[in-house]
């Protein structure tokens, strides 16, 4: 889905307003022209993305997704979906293009309240023209998908409003849609039942692949379900990002505000955070390249990796040159495995338990394994700290940092460019120097 430079205004001039707004007006500026509901909004949704479009009431968020079905036409600029405008079709084909390509869940459920559960899930096929048989067989298995197997005699009366918006999101699957539009889907229900209905949609999702445009003024929804989020305000789009990016870059004020109470720690990732260790040597590179890759770095010591870069665990320098000293000529027996690896998508507050367990930055792997990364301590604790309290932060603190470097230093240390397992195999074969003693950076950690 691609939507190009989007405008709706309400009024009876509101081709006057739109040229108005093109040249600069502001809303303010053309109310006696009309309502400007969204101002010039751009954004594509990949497919099988959710995108999700957050901001306050008014803020025009409901107006742009009723412009993704053709429920209204913008004032200006294209929607396209599956690269057709879905606003240059007739009336006939735009029907088929709802019935077949996109499909909407509504806040309020909109079931049918004289029909059961079976036939309300089933409603978009019969308004296709598909047999009976068919349809409540494709039904079910939409009933299937959210759990409702054994309420599909039942009418919507008889269900609580979590299994009423369950209904809902069983007829847009069984319509078979490559798009779902969902506006404030989970907003009328209870806290408990809403977030049971985050976890399903996220749940689905995985198994189904559906390109989602969801709709919500909840921050903490949008961070959860997003894949991307566009915040709104005053009809306008002001920023687009993933829950990590809006969070760790605020485009302005307003979004560093909106997103001040968010809980970093539940949507911050271990990836976004991570560095390069500064020192990572193969584990088939021996002592001599260990002690050299650390001395370079001037740290107190490295990550040990094998031929497919899969975390080992870590060698210590001291360590190191006793080995040296002996003539051991292998770091299997150096290497010890008493530090946690995170995953990189764990959130800060699975990494603050290993963070306090060792002195050496947090390593992170992927899903093979592999280490991508550390997240030395310090940068743990700033990532706590909202950017917009950044600034008045530093100039508080700046003294004290000046008078102690050293623990920081030990920290991040890890941050720094690392030494990649070429430039040890290479630096393996530099000679060592006289007094191997030489090469620790101070007392182990």
């Amino acid at each position: 889905m691609q939507v190009e430079n989007v405008y709706k205004i309400f009024g009876r001039r509101s081709g006057e307003a739109a040229r108005k707004l093109k040249a600069g007006a502001t809303r303010a500026d053309v109310a006696s022209l009309g309502t400007a509901a969204v101002i010039d909004a751009s954004f594509e949704v990949a497919k099988g993305e959710i995108f999700v479009v957050m901001g306050l009431s008014g803020s025009g968020k409901s107006t742009l997704i009723r412009m993704l079905n053709g429920l209204w036409k913008p004032t200006s600029g294209t929607v396209r979906l599956g690269g057709q405008d879905i606003n240059a079709v007739g009336a006939k084909k735009l029907r088929d293009i709802r019935q077949k390509s996109v499909s909407m869940v509504f806040q309020h459920f909109a079931l049918m309240p004289h029909r059961t559960v079976l036939d309300n899930a089933a409603y978009p096929l019969e308004i296709q023209g598909m047999g009976k048989a068919q349809r409540l067989e494709k039904a079910r298995t939409a009933l299937d998908l959210v759990g409702l197997t054994d309420w599909a005699d039942k009418l919507p009366s008889q269900l609580s409003g979590g299994m009423r918006q369950r209904v809902g999101l069983a007829r847009a699957l069984t319509a078979d849609t490559d798009v779902l539009l969902m506006d404030e889907a989970f907003s009328a229900l209870d806290p408990l039942i809403r977030r049971e209905m985050q976890e399903q949609l996220v749940e689905l999702q995985s198994k189904l692949g559906k390109t989602i445009v969801f709709i919500t003024h909840d921050l903490n929804e949008a961070m959860f379900l997003g894949d991307r989020i566009a915040v709104m305000r005053d009809g306008r789009i002001v920023q687009i990002g993933s829950s990590e990016e809006i969070l760790s870059d605020p485009a302005n004020d307003y979004v560093a505000q909106f997103v001040a109470d968010v809980d970093r720690t539940r949507v911050l990732t271990a990836s976004s955070l991570m560095h390069r260790p500064a020192a990572m040597v193969p584990l088939s590179a021996g002592p001599r390249v260990a002690s050299r890759t650390m001395r370079e770095a001037q740290v107190q010591a490295a990550y040990v990796v094998d031929r497919s870069r899969k975390l080992r665990g870590v060698v210590y320098d001291s360590e190191v040159v006793d080995a040296l000293r002996a003539g051991t000529t292998s770091l299997e027996t150096l290497v010890r495995d008493d530090l946690t690896a995170v995953d990189q998508d764990a959130s800060l507050a699975e990494i603050f338990l290993p963070a306090t367990e060792s002195p050496l930055p947090v390593p992170v792997t992927d899903s093979e394994g592999r280490l991508v990364g550390v997240v030395p301590r310090v940068v743990l604790l700033q990532a706590m700290v909202p950017p917009h309290l950044e600034d008045s932060a530093h100039d508080e603190t700046a003294a004290a940092e000046d008078t102690d470097t050293t623990d920081a230093a030990a920290q991040t240390a890890a941050a720094q460019p690392a030494t990649s397992a070429g430039a040890a195999d290479a630096a393996a074969a530099a000679p060592l120097p006289a007094d191997a003693s030489e090469q620790t950076t101070g007392e182990r950690p």
